[in-house]
Order: structure tokens, then sequence, then C-alpha cells
């Protein structure tokens, strides 16, 4: 067992990195449509992925997402969205391994099919029941309101990549009825099926390695860190020192 610690940049660098090579999603990049919906983490998944399919030239992280938690300016009003939003470059949409560029999800969410599948960023983490919900702030529930009919309608699979340090306590079902109750104020929650994809996920899939989460927090930049315990082999702990230390110096996500 060894311990290691990943920043929140490095453990997006870690997450995009371990999608490029998931099953489901080699599958549909093959055969069939992926869906990478634009948030922060799924930018370093997009990413790795177009790097992967040598495609990755014109794509850029900035302005790759909709919504985003920043330093507030007034806790009592901010958004969470940027004051202009003209620079949005839209989704990454691929289908047969090729980048269908200036598509949204809203574009194609209608064609696609079992087999398919989307990528979308989550707000909230339940380790113990490894499920995920996403803030709401659109009165007809965003573009995971579209994703689920695609989900629960035609089988499309859902995965949701999203860091530890965004791990919360008690059952999101739970905290969902309060937050969306008649009444309150501010931004909705959403409990969403799919597949929780984390940093521990992402460790085991590279190298075969099984990770725990041990501790957290940080200062200096390290703010949000996560320090992780990793068992295996030799071999497979000697893999996942080398994997952290190349995605170890990633820096901050930058505006």
């Amino acid at each position: 067992m060894k311990l290691f610690t990943l920043t929140p940049a490095a453990g997006k660098r870690l997450i995009g990195k371990a999608l490029a090579r998931h099953p489901a999603i080699q599958t549909a990049l093959t055969s069939g449509a992926l869906a990478i919906i634009a948030g922060t983490t799924n930018g370093y998944v997009a990413e790795e992925i177009l790097r992967s399919l040598g495609q990755d030239r014109d794509f850029s992280r900035r302005r790759f997402f909709r919504g985003i938690t920043t330093p507030p300016r007034n806790p009592t009003t901010d958004t969470g969205r940027l004051p202009d939003e003209s620079k949005f470059p839209g989704d990454v949409i691929i289908r047969k391994g090729q980048w269908q560029k200036g598509k949204t999800i809203f574009d194609v969410v209608d064609e696609l099919q079992s087999g398919d599948v989307i990528l979308k960023g989550a707000n909230a983490l339940d380790l113990i029941r490894g499920q995920a919900a996403i803030l709401v702030g659109d009165p007809k529930a965003g573009t995971i309101g579209v994703v689920l009919q695609a989900v629960a309608g035609r089988r499309v699979g859902l995965i949701l990549p999203v860091g530890l340090e965004k791990r919360v306590c008690g059952d999101l079902a739970s905290l969902a009825v309060k937050i969306n109750a008649p009444g309150g104020q501010g931004l909705r929650l959403m409990p969403v099926p799919g597949e929780a994809f984390t940093e521990l996920q992402a460790l085991t899939l590279l190298t075969g390695a099984r990770a725990e989460l041990a501790a957290g927090g940080g200062v200096g930049g390290a703010e949000g860190s996560v320090w992780l315990a990793v068992e295996g082999t030799a071999e497979q702990l000697q893999a996942a020192e080398a994997l952290v230390s190349s995605v170890g110096l990633e820096p901050a996500f930058e505006l």
C-alpha cells in the first residue's frame, strides 16, 4: 500500500486519461456516438479523447463549460455563470471517431441510441452509494434534462466524471427533496442514474490497483486535494506512482 496526493486539477487530468481508455467509450468511438457535454472536468476528458484520435488541434478547454463555481463576488446573487458566454464553443460530439465540430447535445440527443455514450460532469458525489447529482439552474433542467430522455428512453449510456473534492455526506435523494422544495431559493439538485467515475476508478482502470480515499485538504494552491491509499502488487504500485507523477504537476484550471 502507498499513499498518493492529487490536486483537483491533477485529478481531472487523471480522469481524462482513464476515460480515453474506458471500454464503453472505446466502443462508442469505433461504431457509435460519444457526446461530451461541456464542463471543466470534461474539458480534460475531451482533450485526452480527441488527442487519442489525433483531432485535438482545434480544441481548447477555455470556456468549455456552461456553469461553474468561482470565488464569490456576491454570495447572495452569483449564478455560477460567466457574465459573457459568447465564446462558448459547444459540446464535443464524436460520431464513428469523427468530431462533429460546432454541435451541442441539443442538436444530437434525439439521434442517440443504445450503445452510444454521454459524458456529463456532476456537482455532488455520494461515495458510499456510488451516485452523483447535478446542480440545475435552468427552469427546464438544462442539459441533464434532455440527457435523461436518451438515458431512460433509449438506454444510452451515461458516465459522470466527477472529482473526489465534490464528495458529500448523506443521501443525494434526500438532499434533493430539501433543496428542491417549493419556496426554496438558489440552484436545484438532481440525482441522476449513471456511472460515477472518479480518480479512484481512474487509477484502477489504468493500473489495476485498488484506490481508497484516505484524507483531504491543502493550502497554497492545494485546496481540495485528496490523499489516496492505493493497494496492489509491486508492479501495480509502480504503475500508479508513474501515473500520479505524470499528472501531479498539472496547473490549476484557469478561466
